[in-house]
């Protein structure tokens, strides 16, 4: 099934169920108004809900209504945490090899994970405020997942066991604010605005064949001011899945339902030709695409986004229909 919640003045918003097509909705009023309702109970609630969204991919239902992304806050408005990993070490080692420096051994089998602000998650169609666009405003294009709860001292087959749903993510970077935060030693925090996160989120099954092993083995498309600038694979180069990562947060603590957990900047690694390495599957952050111009000329080429720039992420299903809709969004000073 998929579910998203709508804009009604509230913080929470409310719940609805939407067609497979993303064509029609219809409220969940009666079972849960708010996705946390669900997922605090979702062995009693996601049954029901899944009636309806039958019902309402059939036909059945008196008071469907044409869905509208723009009417979108994030699945989750707010969530009991967010964590964000970097699990396409691709990334990871372009990012390092820009900076002339090696990978740590240790971050093969030891994900890198930040927590992040998860007070005030922006929808799929609200603007990226920056105050300055001398923060160096890049978008990221991520795949998330929503959990229920899971216990301290999980095993990676356990965590998968969590997962409740999937959905679209852009974690949006300040780049610029990012280098001063990290020397102080405790990590991102400025340079990590509000998320966006796709109109809706979906149950497992409904990724059929691509969600394999806690991956999702399809495309992330990523389109920058109406040019498509990534089109990379969500799955074979993920180097840690999502039962990993959660079970990395839960080596210590209980995860508790309603956390959502990030895969990071989808990366694919590049081909070599004529001598020249090449990306033909482009890239899913701006920072990606300027260390490529820095290994290869020796520095960036590629400015950050600017007022007024638009970003679209989006994933469709091998049948070519968008899964989760699209996050469009437009960056704007306050």
């Amino acid at each position: 099934m998929k579910l998203a919640t709508l804009k009604d003045g509230s913080r929470d918003g409310q719940l609805v169920v939407v067609s497979r097509d993303l064509a029609s909705a219809h409220y969940a009023t009666g079972i849960a108004n708010r996705l946390q309702q669900a997922l605090d109970d979702w062995g009693f609630v996601s049954p029901q809900l899944q009636d309806l969204s039958d019902a309402l991919n059939a036909g059945r239902t008196r008071h469907a209504f044409p869905f509208d992304p723009a009417q979108c806050m994030a699945p989750l408005p707010r969530a009991y945490q967010w964590a964000d990993g970097s699990a396409y070490l691709n990334h990871v080692e372009l990012v390092r090899k820009a900076r002339n420096a090696e990978v740590p051994e240790s971050f093969y089998s030891d994900p890198l994970m930040y927590q992040g602000g998860s007070d005030d998650f922006i929808g799929p169609c609200d603007r990226i405020v920056a105050a300055s666009e001398a923060f160096g405003i890049d978008f990221e294009a991520e795949v998330a997942v929503i959990t229920g709860d899971v216990k301290m001292g999980a095993t990676p087959a356990q965590a998968l066991d969590g997962i409740r749903l999937v959905m679209l993510a852009n974690d949006v970077s300040l780049r610029n604010l990012i280098p001063n935060e990290l020397a102080k030693g405790f990590g991102f925090f400025q340079s990590k605005p509000a998320t966006a996160f796709s109109p809706v989120a979906v149950t497992p099954d409904e990724l059929g064949e691509a969600w394999q092993g806690g991956r999702v083995h399809l495309t992330l498309q990523s389109s920058w001011n109406g040019r498509k600038v990534g089109m990379c694979d969500a799955g074979e180069e993920m180097t840690f899945h999502f039962g990993e990562l959660i079970a990395h947060i839960a080596k210590t603590r209980n995860v508790r339902a309603g956390s959502i957990v990030g895969s990071g900047t989808v990366s694919n690694k590049g081909v070599e030709k004529n001598g020249r390495m090449e990306w033909p599957k482009g890239y899913s952050c701006i920072a990606e695409k300027r260390c490529i111009e820095t290994i290869q000329d020796g520095q960036p080429s590629t400015e950050f986004m600017k007022y007024g720039d638009t970003i679209r992420i989006e994933m469709k299903g091998r049948d070519g229909q968008s899964i989760f809709g699209a996050i469009d969004q437009e960056v704007a000073a306050p």
